[in-house]
């Protein structure tokens, strides 16, 4: 499996509509081969955290060429204060 957890700065006063825009925007996430699932996170502390998982880092990097996940990257980012910082991961074990 790989994982890719980006820390991300919300722009004051839209998180209720971001989150909901994350549930809206994973229906359209699910149609692509080898998606996993993605998640919002927030610490105690009120950071915010993306978590990705697809079954492959080819299957995740195919998805990043389409049209569907540029529109959605685009929109997300327009919810942000910067970009987002990710970090990718391989899943060793479990």
């Amino acid at each position: 499996m790989f994982v890719v957890i980006a820390e991300i700065q919300l722009k004051k006063g839209i998180e209720l509509e971001f989150k909901n825009w994350v549930g809206e925007s994973n229906k359209i996430l699910a149609n692509f081969d080898g998606f996993i699932g993605r998640r919002l996170l927030e610490s105690h502390n009120g950071k915010h955290l993306i978590l990705v998982e697809f079954e492959s880092k080819e299957k995740f990097e195919k998805m990043h060429q389409t049209a569907e996940h540029a529109k959605i990257q685009s929109k997300s980012h327009s919810y942000m204060d910067g970009f987002p910082q990710p970090k990718f991961y391989n899943v060793t074990s479990q």
